[in-house]
């Protein structure tokens, strides 16, 4: 059964220790990291991106272009320094692109 707790907290903390408890927070990082490249990237990059995967720190991301994968691999470094910032944690280590 749930535990009980006599003094008030914000539902924020609540919630931060329901995703500890329940080990939620990689699920959350993989939604967090699909939304983050798709702000950041724009439609452009968007329209050619097929997949978007997080396994452990490393970004997978699938395009449909082969001009495109090597224009941004010339990027990747900036690239996981953009998606960490916008998530103002560090998640993403390396950046494959496909």
């Amino acid at each position: 059964m749930a535990k009980r707790f006599n003094e008030e907290q914000s539902v924020g903390d609540v919630l931060k220790q329901f995703m500890q408890e329940n080990k939620l927070q990689t699920g959350m990082d993989k939604i967090d990291v699909r939304d983050a490249w798709k702000n950041l990237m724009g439609n452009g990059v968007n329209n050619y991106t097929r997949d978007i995967m997080l396994k452990g720190t490393t970004l997978y991301v699938e395009l449909t272009s082969a001009v495109l994968r090597e224009e941004l691999s010339y990027g990747k470094a900036k690239i996981v320094k953009m998606i960490n910032e916008e998530l103002k944690r560090e998640v993403v280590k390396d950046v494959v692109l496909r």
